[in-house]
């Protein structure tokens, strides 16, 4: 399993662009948005300077602006980038690669609320971002990888508003049981952080460790890494297509991609399954778990504290800080599988600029903490206390 993180990097940016129909040039240079993941909303150049603007899909709106265009030129030469935000400020410092793969800071300033950036180009066609990509293709290209390599089931959940597949990987357990895991990712596009951390936790549910092949003979798990396929594509600041917060439609269910998820999950239940725990995987500042209160009538009542204070004491690489949080009708997913299970579930936030590798060592020991927190609870007080489900 450790290779289908690399997998997904490698993958997450092919330079194979679309019809070359949302661009600006000058002077032999050309700025391109048109492929998966792009945003750019107007372009101009001003000789060796281009002026880009950024607009969100619809407000009000997070900040977080999002911005991914292609850069090439017949000649070497530097130009300088301007960025200007409308109904939003700088959050995301600009990365560049030429394969995809190695992604490397831009050094940058602020100036006049604009962000601003220089960029040697040459023939040699490069991409830059606010984050590294993740595009829709990754995700299915490491699903498949996963389902070919594990004893793991893809499943076709249903269709986007735009009518991009939405997948599940479902593990179910060697002997038969009705206990499951809940693990969902990618509700805010330009959250690639939480996205880097969802892989390696993922792959570590599914290794042949002992830990883990003890973990998956209790527990079933169901995976959704995508849940919101447009907005990736269009590279949104935060909304899907119909301009919904995914995550505060979680209660009215206004829009496909939530109820696909829904579906999934009372399917499960309907045939006798109990959901035991959910995660959700999100960026933000900073790292930060955000957690359902202890004493509320969740069971098991102490599972998210335990293990965050394991994880806390067998790792360093990232931090660990719990913040929990009762908010009924707010629409959040952990709110809704609490509300409507009676479990815990927690949002598994990474920071913005929180080191790469830390996010990855970090998200594997972070799964092993939990496989070890979830395995040492009692499967008959479990049954016993989710018979209301």
């Amino acid at each position: 399993m450790a290779i289908l993180f690399r997998f997904v990097l490698v993958t997450c940016c092919s330079l194979s662009f679309a019809t070359l129909a949302a661009q600006c040039s000058h002077d032999g240079v050309t700025l391109d948005y048109s492929f998966s993941g792009a945003r750019v909303n107007q372009c101009e150049f001003q000789g060796d300077t281009v002026n880009l603007e950024i607009t969100p899909e619809n407000t009000p709106i997070n900040n977080s602006p999002w911005y991914a265009f292609s850069l090439v030129s017949d000649a070497q030469k530097n130009i300088k980038v301007k960025i200007k935000y409308r109904h939003g400020s700088h959050r995301y410092h600009p990365k560049a690669t030429y394969n995809g793969t190695s992604w490397q800071p831009l050094k940058y300033q602020i100036r006049s609320k604009q962000l601003v950036f220089n960029v040697a180009v040459s023939n040699k066609k490069q991409i830059i971002a606010g984050q590294e990509m993740i595009t829709n293709a990754a995700y299915v290209g490491w699903a498949k990888q996963v389902a070919k390599q594990t004893n793991v089931e893809l499943e076709l959940l249903g269709l986007s508003t735009q009518k991009r597949d939405i997948h599940a990987l479902v593990s179910r357990s060697v002997a038969p049981s009705n206990e499951w895991l809940v693990v969902i990712g990618r509700q805010h596009p330009p959250e690639l952080t939480g996205a880097m951390a969802y892989f390696p936790f993922a792959e570590s549910l599914l290794e042949d460790s002992k830990q883990a092949s003890i973990f998956r003979q209790r527990f079933n798990i169901l995976m959704v890494p995508n849940v919101n396929p447009d907005g990736v594509a269009l590279g949104h600041w935060r909304h899907n297509v119909n301009g919904i917060d995914l995550n505060r439609d979680w209660g009215a269910f206004s829009q496909v991609e939530t109820r696909l998820v829904r579906d999934k999950i009372e399917r499960i239940v309907q045939d006798g399954g109990k959901i035991q725990f959910a995660l959700d995987f999100h960026s933000t500042h900073d790292d930060v778990f955000y957690t359902m209160p202890t004493g509320i009538g969740l069971y098991p009542d102490q599972i998210s504290k335990m293990w965050l204070n394991d994880l806390s004491k067998v790792q360093d690489h990232i931090k660990v800080v719990d913040k929990p949080g009762h908010n009924p009708n707010r629409g959040v997913f952990k709110q809704w599988i609490a509300d409507t299970y009676a479990v815990h579930a927690v949002t598994y936030e990474m920071g913005d600029n929180s080191n790469r590798k830390q996010i990855y060592l970090g998200a594997k020991v972070a799964a092993k903490s939990l496989m070890k927190t979830m395995l040492s609870f009692d499967q008959q007080a479990y049954s016993a206390n989710l018979n209301k489900q």
